[in-house]
């Protein structure tokens, strides 16, 4: 089997339930928040494999997916990118089951937990691939799967992977209709997935903790001084239709508006004599790509304290 693990609690408690049943899974995880948000699933897929399945070797595939998110943003309808999404990730999850000779692909969905989840845009989702998708908690409620990833020990490694800001629609449909998903779809460019699946990485799971001793996390993210100055930049990473409903206010610091989705393309192209101090309203994407551009390369970010802009 192959799970599709975000590192929160639903795919955590899915993986452990088929590791229950003896069923080994390989872990696929698509990367939407830089090297920190692959960073805290590899830390929860390591545990899950160690302390329940390490009988069997797997792999721990991460697929960069940055560019078909910001491709979905700007081409597809607001109210399809949710299903557009979890399509895209299931046909870049059959490509690697089919690399990995596994029959099956496992996910963490429950019936209507989130508008997705309908059983309209299930069937719609199913569509994208021939291979069996299984979905062990179906019709757990919320509360239950929380309460079983505390009993196996993987909540303390869920409450930490962030949900993103705007990664997806905030006007979903919840009775997507196949043709104009399909119609959605071919406004894609096929060259952006083929990039994320000729990019995905496979490691050996027992190279995790390897892998993560070596990596040097920088912690001052933090403004050295909470002070504004004409050389700051306060660079608002919200999605567009965030900034519009609340605009952050021009008059103490420039501000630039920059989605999350266009920073690794677009942050090199900004005068780099400036520090630019990087803004979401919960401060999780602000954190994550802060930390992404510093592993680039780049100095001169900061997280920006909600507070200075309010």
């Amino acid at each position: 089997m192959a799970t599709l693990i975000s590192g929160g609690y639903d795919s955590c408690v899915a993986t452990w339930q088929m590791l229950q049943r003896g069923i080994y899974t390989h872990f696929i995880f698509f990367r939407l928040g830089g090297p920190a948000h692959e960073e805290g699933v590899k830390q929860v897929a390591y545990y899950l494999w160690q302390r329940y399945g390490r009988s069997h070797q797997v792999k721990f595939v991460t697929v960069p997916f940055e560019d078909v998110v910001e491709d979905i943003l700007t081409q597809v309808d607001n109210a399809l990118m949710g299903v557009v999404l979890k399509r895209c990730m299931i046909r870049c999850a059959d490509r690697i089951a089919y690399r990995l000779k596994t029959t099956a692909l496992i996910t963490g969905e429950a019936i209507s937990q989130v508008s997705s989840q309908t059983l309209t845009n299930l069937q719609v989702i199913d569509r994208a691939t021939d291979r069996l998708i299984l979905r062990p908690l179906i019709t757990t409620n919320k509360q239950a799967i929380i309460d079983q990833a505390k009993m196996i020990g993987a909540a303390v490694y869920a409450e930490a992977i962030p949900e993103y800001c705007a990664v997806i629609s905030n006007r979903p449909t919840t009775r997507a209709k196949l043709h104009e998903v399909e119609a959605a779809e071919a406004k894609l460019s096929p060259a952006v997935m083929a990039d994320a699946l000729a990019l995905a990485s496979y490691q050996s799971i027992t190279d995790i903790p390897a892998d993560l001793a070596a990596r040097e996390i920088a912690t001052d993210l933090l403004p050295v001084s909470a002070a504004l100055n004409d050389q700051v930049v306060v660079l608002d990473v919200r999605a567009p239709d965030e900034v519009d409903k609340a605009p952050l206010p021009q008059s103490k610091v420039e501000v630039l508006a920059m989605p999350f989705y266009r920073l690794h393309s677009g942050f090199a192209a900004l005068d780099q004599s400036r520090e630019y101090w990087l803004y979401c309203d919960k401060g999780v994407m602000s954190q994550l790509q802060a930390q992404n551009l510093r592993d680039a390369g780049f100095d001169n970010v900061r997280v920006c304290p909600a507070e200075l802009v309010q």
